[in-house]
């Protein structure tokens, strides 16, 4: 193909699918040491399969059987927490508050500023309005009705973490963007001007006001459009104020180097860490709720300090596991390990210091029942107190 002609295909891409690194911005990707110039690929930080493994006949033969479809979404209305800007105008008693907005769309208040990872307001994750995996609740609070947000955190370019709509809504804002390298190219396609990107590498550090926003390790890979050229970063997150500390895990498969984040940047008072969307045909870039907990007690050098928060479940069917499952994974992991967590419905806001956890299986209500029942839960508290564990109050960012 003529290369006189690429230009103009470019100029029929649909919009969401982004646009690719090029000049000062690709040379910057090929001399990242995350970056194989060999392969023109963005490495893992260990190997792991990127597309499905297995039969692919069985796995339809899973997705498809009606009593698997029935599993895997709600049988009511998810319940849904109608947060206001009232509720978050009162500051966090010890100046942390975490909202998860479902997915992995989180609000967290920190030490007297605003963070917003991951945002996805689109009723579908996917390129077109028609088609793709839509929202099975609504969100809990228009993105107008927010507030000002001092910071954007995108831990990488999938349609269920990257939504134009709602980047094109922040763009408009003064908010800033921290994102994994190669991933800024699609937000300036979609109109957030360069001064106001932080775009890093993994161990590259951004600050904003007195905030420390960090790029760390995970196991994943990236892609929007047809050919995914793996030119874009993954990246898990931390974030660390004067007083406080929260890592987002984006997504990623289980590896060894959670043990290593928590050693240089932690312990956390707050993980937001993946555990649904899972399955035995991709096992290499999601985690399992039982894998999920592991890496938080890693996160906190083997400790069941601070709260774990389990993200990328209960908002979109990605994965043939039942609707309920990740949630009563993570009940069953927390319990097993004596590990604090919360379990908020989608825009309940919480506050990790306080005793006021939320801990109620929530999600009950709306699903199909396994088949041997429901185990028991703790209906006031996701677990014992940090403090209880003896997790620091603060500490520098390593």
């Amino acid at each position: 193909m003529s290369r006189s002609l690429i230009p103009g295909l470019r100029s029929l891409r649909p919009a969401a699918f982004g646009a690719d690194p090029t000049g000062a911005r690709m040379a910057r990707i090929r001399r990242s040491p995350n970056f194989s110039v060999t392969e023109g690929t963005f490495q893992n930080p260990v190997g792991a399969r990127t597309r499905p493994t297995g039969s692919t006949v069985e796995f339809a033969k899973i997705y498809f059987r009606k009593e698997e479809r029935v599993r895997r979404g709600p049988t009511g209305t998810v319940p849904v927490h109608a947060t206001t800007l009232a509720d978050l105008a009162r500051p966090p008693a010890d100046g942390l508050r975490v909202t998860w907005m479902g997915h992995s769309s989180v609000l967290v208040e920190i030490d007297g500023r605003r963070v917003l990872f991951d945002p996805v307001w689109g009723d579908r994750c996917s390129p077109f309005a028609f088609a793709g995996p839509k929202r099975l609740h609504p969100v809990p609070v228009p993105l107008e009705a927010l507030g000002p947000v001092d910071a954007v955190v995108i831990s990488h370019d999938h349609y269920d973490h990257l939504d134009m709509p709602t980047i094109k809504a922040l763009a408009a804002t003064d908010t800033v963007f921290a994102v994994p390298l190669g991933v800024g190219a699609h937000l300036e396609r979609w109109g957030v001007p360069a001064e106001r990107l932080h775009e890093l590498d993994w161990h590259e550090s951004a600050k904003v006001a007195d905030l420390t926003l960090t790029a760390t390790p995970a196991r994943h890979f990236c892609g929007r459009g047809l050919r995914n050229q793996q030119h874009t970063l993954w990246a898990s997150w931390v974030v660390a104020g004067p007083r406080h500390r929260v890592y987002h895990s984006g997504d990623t498969g289980y590896f060894p180097g959670f043990g290593e984040i928590g050693a240089q940047y932690g312990p956390f008072d707050t993980t937001m860490i993946q555990i649904g969307a899972y399955s035995d045909f991709w096992p290499d870039i999601h985690m399992t709720p039982q894998e999920g907990m592991r890496a938080h007690l890693d996160l906190q050098g083997g400790q069941p300090r601070g709260v774990m928060l389990p993200i990328h479940w209960g908002t979109f069917n990605l994965a043939p596991h039942p609707w309920s499952e990740p949630g009563e994974g993570t009940l069953a992991a927390a319990r097993d390990e004596g590990t604090r967590i919360a379990l908020p419905t989608p825009g309940e806001p919480f506050e990790p210091g306080s005793d006021a956890v939320p801990g109620v299986p929530w999600w009950r209500g709306v699903a199909v029942e396994p088949d041997g029942g429901w185990s028991a839960a703790e209906e006031k508290d996701a677990g014992p107190r940090a403090a209880a564990s003896g997790e620091p109050e603060t500490a520098p960012v390593g």
